[in-house]
C-alpha cells in the first residue's frame, strides 16, 4: 500500500471510530462543527470570527451562519473592540457555557470509553502516534518549537540507553552488543559523575525528550564527546549542533585543551556535524562490532 492509498485508509477509519459522519454528535443537538466553536469561545473567550475561521480552517460564510445560529439561540454574544471599532469579539453566554459543559463532558466519556480497552504502554503508544501525526503534518511555522536544553531527571538515563539501542537497531541494524556498551557507558558516568568537569544534556522540544549528549573527562586536559542522538523526528532543527556546540562551550570552560569523540564512518549526519564545529580526523580502523564490520573513527578537536 503506498502512502496516499495508506493516509486515506486512515482517514476513513478514524473518521468513523469518531463519529465524525454523524449529523450531530451523540446526545447532543449540535453538529461537529457547532461543538467546535463553542469549545473553541469557552477556552479563548476575546476572540473575532475571522480569527475563529482561520483556526478551524472554516469557510466564512459558513462560520457566520453558525454564529447567527448561536445569537439566534442566546448562546453567545459580541463586544465591540475596544481597539478596532470595525471588529467585534465572540464570547459565550451563560446559557453557552450551560450548553457547552455536558459537551465537553460527554466528549470526556467517549475518549475515556475509547482508551478503557487499553493498557497503559498501549495509551502511551497511541498518544506518541497522534503527536507525531501532529507534529509532521503541522504547518512549517509551527513545527518551529523551542528547543531547550536541560540536565538529565530521573529516568533519562533509562531513556538514554533505550533509544540508543532501538534506534540503531533501526537505522542500522546493529545487535543488542551496541546497547550493552551504552548502558556500561551510562553506568560509568552515573558512578563516576564529577559535575566540575563532566556534563549531559538532554534536548526537549514541546515538552518530549528529542536528544541527548554526553562530556566526560579523559584526562586533565582532555574531555571526551560521546552518545550524541537526536530522535528522527526533531532531525532537521539543528539540534545535533546545539549538543555538540554546548560540549565544546563546556569543555573550554572546564580548562580543557582537547576534545576527542570516537565514531563510525557510516554515521554520516553525526560526522557531518563534527567536521562543521572544527573536529579533525586523526585516524580511522575497521573492526567487527555490533554484528557487522565497521570503521572506527577517531576525532579531535583543540580548544
Amino acid at each position: 500500500m503506498d502512502a496516499v492509498a495508506a493516509v486515506r485508509e486512515f482517514n476513513r477509519f478514524y473518521t468513523r471510530r469518531i463519529g465524525v459522519l454523524r449529523e450531530h454528535l451523540s446526545e447532543s443537538p449540535f453538529s461537529l462543527a457547532q461543538a467546535r466553536v463553542l469549545y473553541e469561545l469557552a477556552h479563548k473567550p476575546r476572540v473575532t470570527a475571522g480569527e475563529l475561521a482561520r483556526e478551524l480552517d472554516l469557510d466564512a460564510g459558513y462560520l457566520s451562519r453558525i454564529v447567527t445560529g448561536f445569537e439566534k439561540r442566546r448562546l453567545i454574544a459580541r463586544e465591540r473592540s475596544k481597539t478596532d471599532a470595525r471588529q467585534s469579539h465572540l464570547r459565550l453566554t451563560a446559557a453557552g457555557r450551560a450548553a457547552f459543559r455536558p459537551l465537553d463532558k460527554q466528549s470526556t466519556r467517549e475518549v475515556n470509553a475509547m482508551l478503557a480497552p487499553l493498557a497503559p504502554p498501549e495509551q502511551a503508544r497511541l498518544v506518541d502516534a497522534m503527536a507525531a501525526i501532529e507534529e509532521l503534518l503541522a504547518p512549517a511555522e509551527a513545527r518551529d518549537a523551542p528547543l531547550i536544553l536541560r540536565p538529565p531527571r530521573p529516568g533519562d538515563m533509562g531513556w538514554v540507553i533505550h533509544r540508543h539501542g532501538a534506534l540503531y537497531a533501526q537505522e542500522y541494524h546493529w545487535d543488542a552488543t551496541f546497547e550493552s556498551l551504552v548502558a556500561g557507558i551510562v553506568a560509568e558516568f552515573v558512578k563516576k559523575f564529577d559535575a566540575r568537569r563532566e556534563a549531559c544534556w538532554m534536548a526537549e522540544m514541546r515538552g518530549a525528550v528529542a536528544g541527548c549528549v554526553f562530556l566526560v573527562r579523559q584526562s586533565a586536559g582532555v574531555a571526551k564527546l560521546r552518545l550524541l542522538l537526536v530522535e528522527p523526528w526533531a532531525r532537521g532543527h539543528g539540534i545535533g549542533q546545539r549538543l555538540v556546540a554546548g560540549c565544546i562551550a563546556f569543555a573550554r570552560q572546564c580548562g580543557y585543551r582537547k576534545l576527542t569523540l570516537w565514531t563510525n564512518k557510516n554515521l554520516h549526519a553525526a560526522r557531518h556535524i563534527y567536521e562543521r564545529q572544527g573536529f579533525q580526523l586523526v585516524k580511522e580502523e575497521p573492526h567487527h562490532s555490533f554484528g557487522h564490520e565497521l570503521v572506527g573513527q577517531y576525532w579531535a578537536l583543540k580548544l
